[in-house]
């Protein structure tokens, strides 16, 4: 699997050097805010090697995202399959980043840039999204990259308890024609 390249954004394999910033993030309860409990370092790393062991089985999975001027690990994006106890199936995309990367656009300029890897390397027909009722900042992520929201397929997640996380918002984007799809691409640079 090749790395992808945005204007400003790498997104590559996993390093053992992300690990803890990975799991600095994992502990700040801001970026688990829509998440749910804070992880240990030792779940942290146990979700690394789960990501890696993905992209090593089906050539796609949650890449490390980092900052190409600086090298700086700000988080993490891609694409994973849909968990089995949600009431639909598919192909999810995701993102997720440290505090002082938030508000510089990197979450959209890695939404792109999966997206396209979705579309035209993986030939999804169509990609979905999935965030708490009142995450409003991913949301607005997912109307900037072009995603919609039927408000009819809202959900009570069965994996969460009772609580402001349970409900979930469910977004939808299809594949493009071939025109887009091309306009897409060109948000990766390698």
């Amino acid at each position: 699997m090749n790395d992808i390249r945005t204007d400003r954004l790498l997104l590559r394999r996993w390093r053992g050097a992300d690990l803890a910033p990975w799991a600095e993030m994992n502990a700040d309860p801001a970026v688990r805010e829509h998440l749910g409990d804070l992880l240990t370092p030792e779940q942290s790393a146990a979700s690394v090697e789960t990501f890696q062991a993905e992209f090593d089985e089906r050539g796609y999975g949650w890449w490390a995202v980092e900052e190409l001027a600086t090298g700086t690990f700000v988080g993490f994006a891609g694409l994973d399959l849909v968990d089995e106890d949600m009431p639909f199936d598919g192909i999810e995309i995701g993102w997720r980043l440290a505090r002082p990367a938030w508000g510089h656009g990197y979450a959209t300029e890695a939404a792109f840039a999966t997206l396209a890897f979705g579309f035209r390397t993986l030939a999804l027909p169509e990609i979905l999204a999935v965030t708490t009722a009142g995450n409003h900042r991913s949301q607005a992520v997912m109307r900037r990259i072009g995603m919609t929201r039927d408000p009819a397929q809202d959900f009570d997640d069965p994996s969460v308890p009772d609580g402001p996380l349970r409900r979930k918002v469910l977004y939808r984007i299809s594949a493009p024609d071939k025109c887009h799809a091309g306009a897409a691409a060109d948000s990766q640079a390698g």
